[in-house]
């Protein structure tokens, strides 16, 4: 089993959104996928009530539950488990942080949030914890000259993956309806979004700095 966090240490970057409808994506792309929710706001839990569906389970989890969860999980044969965490320091983001094989660290294209990113990173890099920035929430192609500022940002602070993720409706209007986007419009940008952010973690997850969780490499 490969296990994701969504982490970071500033809220409004789009960790549920984008877990949401990556957790559909992978599924689509024949994963058997577990949500585990970490925060306490539950915004994933309110997700999977308003999915009719109950192909993706959502578990609500602590720090303290959460290795033994995992490994209850894997004996189950699930072969995705995505951890979405408090957009703050804590407990649930270190284990989440400790537990991934691959962390991931959503950012607006902004400053306040570049500078959440490097404190992130700063926490990785202290656990040996593998992890890429997904820049999430950009603006329209107008503003391309803001938005490779802070590509060029992120891929000093220690890579980026792709690809970017704009800001689109779909994103919404999935997450109200407990959806994911490649199910609200499959052939739109947004589906292709997610689609190419599953194929660049896997390809990512197959790279030996990402072998295994941190916990087992310190």
């Amino acid at each position: 089993m490969r296990t994701i966090a969504f982490v970071g240490q500033k809220g409004g970057s789009g960790k549920s959104t984008i877990a949401a409808s990556l957790a559909v994506a992978a599924h689509e792309m024949h994963e058997e996928v577990c949500v585990i929710d970490m925060d306490p706001q539950g915004s994933l839990a309110h997700w999977a009530k308003r999915r009719a569906s109950r192909d993706i389970e959502v578990i609500a989890s602590g720090a303290a539950r959460l290795p033994a969860l995992l490994a209850s999980l894997e004996r189950k044969g699930v072969t995705l488990a995505i951890l979405d965490t408090p957009g703050a320091e804590g407990a649930a983001s270190s284990a989440a942080m400790q537990a991934a094989h691959l962390n991931i660290v959503p950012s607006r294209p902004c400053m306040f949030d570049l500078w959440a990113s490097a404190r992130t990173r700063g926490a990785l890099e202290e656990i040996g914890g593998a992890f890429v920035f997904l820049l999430n929430q950009c603006p329209p192609v107008q503003q391309t000259g803001r938005v490779q500022d802070v590509v060029e940002a992120l891929e000093e602070l220690g890579g980026l993956i792709s690809p970017l993720i704009l800001t689109r409706v779909d994103y919404q209007e999935a997450a109200r309806r407990g959806w994911g986007v490649t199910e609200l419009n499959p052939y739109g940008a947004a589906a292709q979004e997610m689609r190419g952010l599953w194929q660049s973690i896997e390809r990512r997850l197959a790279r030996p700095e990402a072998g295994g969780p941190a916990r087992e490499a310190a």
